[in-house]
């Protein structure tokens, strides 16, 4: 008898393009120093899970304070989307369905006032990225196909 893998649990969240007056794209450097994702280093978009109840484009909003405290009223319709496997900081394994969408921003200071201790834990930089330093880092960006995204839609 061959056991078959529970399915996975669904998780959306709502992902931001953040980009200034010069179409830089705000990242932010992930580094996991303890659980199942030690040693992991990475830069991504600020963005999160969708609470019960809320759309795609209300996360966005609310994750958009959250985690930069730029304030928006509209995000508009997303701009990309992407389903895959992805771990979580706890270890469990979900399946991730993500939704982009794009704010422009003039002022580029940031505050973290908002974050949650796990953000604080693991959230250890930011950077505005031009779209050639993008294209030629060495460093783990996801998703993978962040500058080509931004180039498909015209953004970049």
């Amino acid at each position: 008898m061959t056991l078959e893998a529970a399915p996975l649990r669904r998780r959306p969240s709502a992902r931001l393009l953040v980009l200034d007056a010069d179409s830089n794209l705000l990242l932010f450097r992930f580094v996991h120093k303890d659980g199942p994702m030690a040693g992991a280093d990475f830069w991504a978009t600020p963005g999160g899970g969708v609470e019960p109840g809320e759309s795609f484009a209300e996360a966005a909003i609310r994750e958009l304070r959250e985690e930069t405290g730029f304030v928006a009223t509209d995000v508009g319709a997303s701009m990309a989307e992407r389903e895959f496997e992805l771990q979580l900081p706890d270890g469990e394994r979900v399946w991730a369905l993500e939704q982009f969408f794009v704010i422009h921003v003039v002022d580029r200071a940031l505050t973290r006032d908002a974050w949650t201790v796990l953000e604080r834990e693991v959230m250890a930089g930011h950077r505005w990225w031009s779209a050639a330093e993008l294209a030629t880092t060495t460093a783990t960006v996801w998703p993978e196909n962040l500058p080509d995204m931004l180039r498909a839609t015209g953004h970049w």
